[in-house]
C-alpha cells in the first residue's frame, strides 16, 4: 500500500470499491476456474465481482474478524458457493487442506489495507482519528503497536521506521519516542502523532502527512506483513492446478518487489508463464473515480499445463 493509501471506497464513503476489479475478473475468468481462493478477502469486493461474473466456488480468507463478518453479509446471496475462514493469507496451504480442497484454480491477493479498518478509531491504524495505539489486524493477537513503541529499544524503533516506513528521519523519530515515553507511556494514536509532528512539524510533505510513514512501519511490524507475504509467495504457487493463475495487487515497493522477484523466479524455472510481463496499473478513469487506486500494481502468472 502506498503511504497514506488503502483499498478504496465509493463516493458515498461506505461501500468498498475493489481496486482494478475488472482486470482481476478478466484474468481469473480466463483460467476457467472451479475454485478460487481470495486470500485477502477484506469486505468482499473482488470476491463479489468474481462470483457475479462466473460460476466458480470461492474460499475467502481474512485475519480480520470484523471484515470477515462484513464479507459474509455481502456474499450471503451466493449461498454454498462461498466458504469463509478467519486466517492469515500465509496459512493458505493449511486452510485448503482443512477444507478438503488441496488445490485451487486461481488465487487472488490484494495486499492493500482496507478502509473499513482504517476508518475505525478503535483499531488504531490511522493518525486521522484518536484511538488506542493498537493496529492489530487479528484481534486474537497479543502484540500491539503500543508494545513496540513503549518497549523496543531506540535502535530497533529506528530500524522499524526506516525499513518498513522508508523514512530518512527514523533515528530522530525513534529518539523522540524514547524521550517521550520516559515521561509517560504512549497509549493513543494522538500521542504518537504528536511526537512525530514534534520532530517533523505538522505540515504535510506534498500529499503525505509526516506521521504516515511511522504509522505504516508500525502496522507492518505489528502484523508481520512482510513475513506473511514471503510465506504466501512460497506456498501459493504449489497449490495451483495446471492452468491456474495467481493474481496479486500491491501498493508499495515493499510488497511489489518480493512479488516481482518470486514470479520471475517461477517463470525462469519453467513451471509458470508470465501473463503480465510488467506491473499493470489502473486506468486513468479508475484513478479519477477512486484516487486511492493510483499506486496499485497488478501482476499475474499461470502454472503451465503438464
Amino acid at each position: 500500500m502506498r503511504l497514506g493509501e488503502e483499498k478504496g471506497l465509493s463516493a458515498a464513503g461506505r461501500q468498498h470499491v475493489a481496486v482494478m476489479r475488472d482486470e482481476v475478473v478478466r484474468l481469473v475468468r480466463a483460467s476457467k476456474p472451479m475454485l478460487v481462493v481470495d486470500a485477502t478477502l477484506g469486505t468482499g469486493g473482488h470476491a463479489e465481482a468474481m462470483l457475479e461474473a462466473t460460476s466458480l466456488n470461492l474460499l475467502g480468507l481474512d485475519r480480520d474478524a470484523a471484515a470477515l463478518a462484513q464479507a459474509a453479509a455481502r456474499l450471503a446471496r451466493f449461498g454454498d458457493r462461498v466458504m469463509l475462514r478467519q486466517a492469515n493469507f500465509s496459512e493458505i496451504d493449511t486452510v485448503l487442506d482443512e477444507c478438503g480442497t488441496p488445490s485451487a484454480s486461481a488465487i487472488v491477493a490484494d495486499f492493500g489495507m482496507s478502509t473499513f479498518a482504517l476508518d475505525d478509531p478503535t483499531r488504531g491504524f490511522s493518525f486521522r482519528f484518536d484511538g488506542p495505539l493498537d493496529m492489530r489486524m487479528d484481534q486474537r493477537q497479543e502484540l500491539r503497536a503500543s508494545d513496540i513503541v513503549n518497549e523496543e529499544s531506540e535502535e530497533e524503533l529506528a530500524r522499524i521506521i526506516f525499513v518498513y516506513g522508508e523514512d530518512r528521519a527514523s533515528r530522530r523519530i525513534a529518539r523522540a519516542l524514547v524521550e517521550a515515553r520516559r515521561r509517560r507511556p504512549l497509549e493513543t494514536t494522538g500521542d504518537l502523532r504528536a511526537v512525530i509532528e514534534g520532530v517533523l512539524g505538522g505540515h504535510r510533505q506534498g500529499k503525505i502527512s509526516p506521521a504516515t510513514r511511522t504509522f505504516q512501519a508500525l502496522r507492518i511490524a505489528v502484523n508481520h506483513e512482510l513475513e506473511s507475504l514471503a510465506m504466501f509467495l512460497e506456498k501459493a504457487p504449489k497449490r495451483l492446478i495446471a492452468g491456474g493463475r495467481i493474481v496479486t495487487i500491491a501498493y508499495h515497493s515493499l510488497e511489489d518487489r518480493p512479488v516481482k522477484r518470486a514470479f520471475r523466479q517461477l517463470v525462469q524455472e519453467g513451471d509458470f508463464d508470465a501473463i503480465t510481463h510488467k506491473a499493470v496499473r489502473p486506468e486513468r478513469d479508475e484513478v479519477i473515480e477512486n484516487p486511492r487506486a493510483r499506486s496499485a500494481r497488478l501482476r499475474c502468472i499461470e502454472r503451465r499445463s503438464a
